[in-house]
């Protein structure tokens, strides 16, 4: 499996599905290369992105406050995939980074195609609602 599929392989949204269906996801993707100091997200706007980081270093702030330095292989905005709701955090690159980039239209283009996608898809988040709230999972 070449870098980039196992790096998604990480991603707990994708972690169910197999090779041929994170190669298309991985198709899916947008490889991009931006400046440090170029914001990705910004906290309370709309998400529309899931960015994975191949290189470089993004600072994710909320209210000000900075929360995390994120590296190679990190992630970001997997939920935006699926609610194309409001951002948590502002994150920003701090130096020159490479990211994968999926877009939410591009994503739920490929669910509507692919029901076994869409159903390992539901199935993870159901298993990840399980293990966050264990007494009000039915």
């Amino acid at each position: 499996m070449d870098g980039k599929l196992a790096m998604l392989q990480q991603v707990p949204l994708f972690a169910g599905l197999g090779r041929n269906e994170l190669g298309l996801v991985s198709r899916l993707c947008d490889e991009v290369e931006l400046p440090a100091g170029r914001e990705l997200m910004r906290e309370g706007a709309t998400g529309n992105e899931f960015f994975l980081l191949l290189e470089g270093s993004v600072r994710v702030e909320r209210d000000g406050a900075v929360l995390a330095t994120l590296g190679p292989g990190d992630y970001l905005g997997e939920i935006a995939l699926i609610d194309h709701g409001p951002r948590t955090a502002t994150a920003t690159c701090e130096t020159a980074c490479r990211l994968l980039v999926l877009g939410h239209r591009e994503f739920h283009s490929l669910l509507d195609a692919n029901a076994e996608i869409r159903t390992r898809i539901l199935e993870t988040l159901a298993a990840r609602v399980r293990r966050l709230e264990p007494d009000s999972a039915h």
